[in-house]
């Protein structure tokens, strides 16, 4: 019999991720109980929060590609913070479940497709690495949770978003031309990650019966 610590989860963090995000969103709920008290009062649920902060996202797309920098790069910083608290209220409600992490992961993935997308339309980034950095970073992902579902975690995972959201502010302002640079280190970590995936879940996966061919 499994643990109750061993059971399914859709999840998409490693081991450690794992271990990390509990601390994480216990000090988050504690350092923001005031602000968490007074949305869980207010009605304000975490769906609501991860749908805000999906859109602040995706605004920044139009901002970025009409030059709007400073008001894309906020919108950016507003997403990441917000990505921050429905988690903490989830829990402060009693509503933590893997349906919201679940809706949370594509979300996340909502605004990592559209912001590569965006990066790659304005020239900022290459097709060629804006693209491959898209899709591996999607297969980690989807790995990460299929993985997760048959417990046998990544024990540890590479996903480079909010270094690239980071990168940003040297890429318009301080070092243009560097985030190229950023996208395919990480295309090089992630395709490492994507094989070593893929071939822990073929160990895993059963085999079909051949007389289901007959």
């Amino acid at each position: 019999m499994k643990s109750q610590d061993n059971k399914r989860s859709v999840n998409c963090y490693s081991e450690g991720e794992g271990a990390f995000m509990n601390y994480s969103q216990a000090l988050r709920a504690k350092l923001l109980q005031p602000v968490l008290a007074l949305m869980a009062n207010a009605g304000i649920r975490p769906g609501a929060i991860t749908f805000t902060s999906m859109l602040c996202g995706l605004a920044f797309c139009p901002l970025f590609i009409t030059g709007e920098y400073a008001w894309a790069v906020a919108m950016l910083a507003l997403h990441v913070i917000l990505d921050g608290v429905d988690g903490p209220l989830a829990r402060q409600l009693g509503s933590a479940s893997d349906r919201g992490s679940f809706t949370d992961t594509v979300a996340d993935q909502v605004v990592i497709s559209a912001t590569t997308i965006a990066l790659i339309y304005s020239g900022t980034v290459g097709a060629w690495s804006g693209g491959l950095y898209l899709f591996l970073y999607t297969a980690v992902v989807t790995f990460a949770m299929v993985r997760n579902a048959f417990l046998t975690p990544y024990s540890w995972l590479f996903r480079p978003r909010f270094l690239v959201y980071l990168w940003l502010i040297a890429e318009i302002w301080l070092w243009p031309g560097s985030l190229n640079v950023v996208l395919w280190v990480s295309v090089g970590l992630l395709l490492a990650k994507s094989v070593s995936g893929f071939t822990a879940l073929i160990r895993v996966l059963p085999k079909t019966n051949q007389m289901a061919f007959d």
